[in-house]
């Protein structure tokens, strides 16, 4: 528990520049001409209360999107037991 994975050591660091794409979620919601308004409603409910919802799913794909494209695979790919291998 605790340690690093094999193939980094503690100090080394993601560069990726998929981690740019974080800096959407932080900084939509705080641009406050996009909610500044009470209109349009969306089933009764105003701009400023639906479009709330709508950053949580923003902030939730594009932290998924990061961290598909950033993930390391440890091992590679599996590659399946042939049938030989399982009869025997």
């Amino acid at each position: 528990m605790g340690e690093p994975a094999p193939d980094r050591r503690p100090g080394d660091r993601d560069h990726s520049p998929w981690n740019w794409l974080l800096i959407v979620p932080i900084v939509l919601p705080l641009i406050t001409t996009f909610y500044n308004s009470s209109s349009p409603d969306l089933l009764g409910f105003p701009r400023f209360y639906w479009q709330q919802l709508a950053y949580i799913l923003v902030g939730v794909s594009t932290t998924t999107l990061v961290y598909r494209m950033t993930k390391r695979r440890a091992g590679g790919p599996r590659i399946p037991a042939s049938r030989s291998s399982r009869e025997g």
